[in-house]
């Protein structure tokens, strides 16, 4: 079935009405507006103050702006891109913006010049919402003056274009929208591009009925009668699937208490504050929180503290106190499969660690259900997202929670979908015989050695990351007769390296990382050198996605010619500023 959606095709089968209309986005909304106006909602730090809102003082300014926007007369299902950090105004945008009869398109703002640009001529909006930036986009500016600019109260007014609107001076004389206007489950809601990890971001096209099913998937984990309101932090983009599930689609079927952070530097006050009790996030960030308490308890060490029975409960208190992970009931990580080992390690201080599994395209379609997590396994399927591993291994998906296409690229939409109406992930793994998945890698990323033997490079990623020492790892080796490793030390180690004897150090250091991690693997896998990245993997750079997960591509358009000459050099450790 074929219908058209905007300006792209629907070519997910699935796409039909099944959910129950007081259970799409809108009707949730208006339902908590009533049920929970005086209840606290949004916690946002700004400029060393902390404000608050309760349900009923975030829709008031929810129904102030969507009377502002419905009465610019913009055509229905217009396109408005939010553009800013994670904030209390995000979401108020998100909500003003659908209840308007518009469509939501959320950006990353640490996106590069190039791909916000294009990005912003590929949606054409009629107008945008900008909020904070830690690094503001010169490009982003210049194409904002096309349309029109709400600045945010946390804007940075030099990343403004000279003739934007502001959010408090439209409310201040705005009267409220009374009516309160209500979607079909199969319209659009919003267009989520891709963190762009496997090349050019693509446009997801998600109905309300799929973002409610969202919503519903995870509210096992949430059972009513708990004894505190849940607390979450939103730090992670909301322009991702992953945190816009979470955070937005929980608040509106659960009790839920939404803090956000004012900057990378404040992160840690910020965490502290929260005292969550749901905590996400990527596993990336999960080792780095490992490697700093390492730093202050050397492993082997702690691992016999734990071992204690008197002071390994102390010591588990201490560490998640911490981390800011002393009330936290559920720890939750996604974006990319988690290290098993390391998934243990927060385990083993007592922690609720569970992973789950998603999608742009498919939304969060696995979540172990209460009491069956199984380490290594991102749990069952949703009721909306039937699962199943094809002839070739890959994970494929079919339900109404999957995207309906790719927005303004019918070619793209058709593909992505096989005959019978299954999603092609991309990804590949394995179901249990609980019907947990476990996920094994890219269908993309594994290659071929000129022995013939094939690779999959999360299996040694993993084992790399867990090392200690680095702080990003990408393994590569197509057609070569080993695999080999790209990597960006560990802030501390690079530090150490600004000196001749610390450089030393490190290298043997890696060269006894190389030995263990080798120790460990088949004889196919077993990497022969490392070459140490001379700057950084960052966003901005291009060589990590808003998410954090490492641009493998961007990476070989950068290096791929050197890697022969990176073999031929015949050496173990490699410094590439010295080549």
């Amino acid at each position: 079935m074929e219908l058209t959606v905007g300006d792209s095709i629907c070519s997910n089968p699935a796409a039909t009405s099944q959910l129950n209309a007081q259970k799409l986005p809108l009707q949730r909304l208006y339902a908590f507006e009533r049920e929970r106006a005086a209840m606290r909602f949004l916690v946002q730090p700004i400029q060393g103050t902390v404000r608050e809102w309760t349900w009923g003082e975030t829709m008031l300014e929810v129904r102030r702006m969507a009377a502002w926007l419905k009465a610019q007369n913009w055509p229905p299902g217009s396109r408005i891109m939010i553009l800013g950090k994670n904030s209390a105004w995000w979401l108020m945008a998100d909500f003003a913006i659908w209840m308007a009869g518009y469509v939501s398109v959320p950006l990353f703002p640490a996106a590069s010049s190039q791909t916000m640009a294009a990005l912003c001529d590929h949606c054409g909006p009629v107008a945008c919402f900008l909020g904070r930036f830690d690094n503001p986009i010169p490009s982003a500016r210049k194409a904002a003056d096309s349309f029109v600019s709400i600045a945010c109260p946390d804007a940075d007014p030099a990343s403004l274009p000279a003739h934007s609107l502001h959010w408090n001076e439209l409310l201040a004389t705005q009267p409220p929208m009374e009516e309160s206007p209500v979607r079909d489950g199969m319209d659009v809601a919003t267009i989520i591009y891709s963190s762009g990890s496997t090349g050019q971001p693509k446009g997801a096209i998600h109905t309300f009925q799929g973002l409610s099913m969202m919503g519903l998937s995870m509210k096992p984990q949430f059972p009513e009668g708990l004894p505190e309101t849940d607390r979450v932090l939103s730090y992670l983009p909301l322009a991702h699937i992953a945190e816009r599930a979470l955070i937005e689609m929980n608040a509106l079927f659960s009790p839920l208490e939404i803090y956000f952070v004012e900057s990378l530097e404040k992160f840690p006050a910020d965490l502290a504050r929260a005292r969550s009790t749901i905590f996400f996030s990527v596993p990336r960030l999960y080792a780095r929180f490992q490697q700093k308490v390492f730093e202050r308890v050397p492993e082997k060490r702690l691992r016999l503290l734990l071992a204690l029975p008197l002071v390994g409960a102390l010591t588990r208190r201490k560490i998640r106190r911490a981390l800011s992970l002393d009330r936290t009931r559920i720890a939750a990580g996604g974006g990319a499969a988690t290290p098993v080992d390391l998934v243990r390690w927060y385990r083993s201080l007592g922690l609720n660690f569970i992973e789950g599994y998603g999608m742009t395209e498919t939304g969060i379609t696995h979540v172990p259900l209460p009491g069956t997590a199984r380490v290594g396994f991102v749990g069952q399927a949703s009721p909306y997202a039937e699962t199943r591993i094809s002839p070739e291994g890959e994970i494929q998906i079919r339900g109404a929670m999957n995207m309906v296409g790719y927005f303004r690229n019918p070619e793209q939409s058709r593909a992505a979908f096989t005959p019978d109406g299954f999603l092609r992930t991309g990804d590949r793994g394995e179901i249990d015989a609980e019907g947990r998945l476990r996920l094994i890698g890219r269908l993309k990323e594994e290659f071929k050695t000129s022995k013939g033997k094939y690779v999959y490079p999360a299996r040694i990623e993993e084992k790399l990351t867990l090392a200690g020492v680095f702080e990003s790892v990408a393994v590569f080796g197509e057609g070569f007769n080993q695999p080999f490793v790209l990597a960006v030390l560990s802030p501390e180690r690079r530090a150490t390296c600004l000196n001749p004897d610390g450089r030393s150090k490190v290298e043997a250091e890696l060269e006894a990382c190389l030995e263990r991690v080798n120790a460990n693997l088949e004889l196919a896998e077993r990497v022969s050198f490392i070459a140490v990245s001379p700057e950084p993997w960052t966003t901005e750079n291009g060589y990590l996605t808003p998410t954090l997960k490492v641009r493998r591509f961007a990476l070989e358009q950068r290096y791929s010619s050197q890697f022969r000459q990176w073999e031929l050099a015949g050496r173990r450790i490699l410094w590439l500023e010295a080549l």
